[in-house]
């Protein structure tokens, strides 16, 4: 049900009656990004808390669909309870950030983004050893993409810019929006056709590892590490325009 400005109901409980689906469909859809011991019922639980959010700072004159605002809070809730797991290790984000970083550097000494044979030289290990590391840092990829941009209560995230939410939204968030979009528009250009693939059949079909890898006829690890370098390269260039 959508509300608008003249149909606020008296009660926020409608709200959450209402969209309680969201919360099954949101944990469905963000299963392969938490670790496995965050069974679906944290994940509920955390989503419901989301959704109860949501109803309670909806405004309905800013003329956003709650159900988009839920999503946003839903999601938001899923992640921030994955994050006080502390389910990745001191030692695992020192090697995201290691991996970050020499990316940013042959970035700039490249004037284009680096390949896998050149990011492994530049750690000094082997190509077999860097895309090991890949799939390590696979689930630190996944909440770097639905990472906020913002502290507003607009819950802007990489993922966000992917998907078309201008409906009933605000000029000026439109404007925001679309720059956003621009700039990982200009991201995705330059991956390559493999890591395009990728991005485009998780993202905008909301196929599984598993699927993706039957399409492209390799195996789920080698897509989990296509997907982290991917992610890689679009947090480097969104966190340097953007943050």
């Amino acid at each position: 049900m959508a509300y608008t400005p003249h149909q606020i109901p008296v009660d926020k409980t409608a709200l959450i009656t209402d969209h309680l689906t969201l919360v099954d469909i949101i944990s469905g859809r963000m299963v392969t990004q938490v670790p496995a011991f965050m069974n679906r019922d944290d994940m509920r639980s955390a989503g419901m808390m989301g959704l109860i959010d949501a109803a309670n700072k909806f405004q309905p004159e800013k003329k956003i669909k709650f159900k988009t605002f839920a999503e946003y809070r839903i999601r938001g809730a899923i992640l921030d309870e994955m994050r006080k797991l502390d389910w990745f290790s001191r030692s695992l984000r020192e090697k995201q950030s290691n991996l970050n970083r020499c990316m940013a550097e042959l970035e700039r000494e490249l004037g284009r983004y680096p390949e896998e044979q050149e990011m492994a030289d530049k750690l000094g290990t082997s190509l077999d050893e860097y895309q090991k590391l890949l799939g390590q840092v696979s689930h630190l990829g996944c909440v770097s993409l639905n990472e906020t941009l913002d502290r507003s209560d607009s819950g802007r995230s990489f993922q966000d810019a992917l998907i078309d939410t201008h409906k009933g939204v605000s000029p000026a968030s439109i404007l925001e929006q679309h720059e956003l979009t621009q700039i990982i528009a200009e991201v995705l250009e330059q991956l390559s056709e493999k890591e395009k693939q990728v991005i485009s059949l998780y993202y905008y079909e909301e196929l599984t590892q598993k699927e993706i890898a039957e399409i492209l006829q390799v195996s789920e690890g080698r897509i989990s590490q296509l997907h982290s370098q991917a992610l890689i390269k679009l947090k480097s260039k969104v966190k340097k325009d953007i943050i």
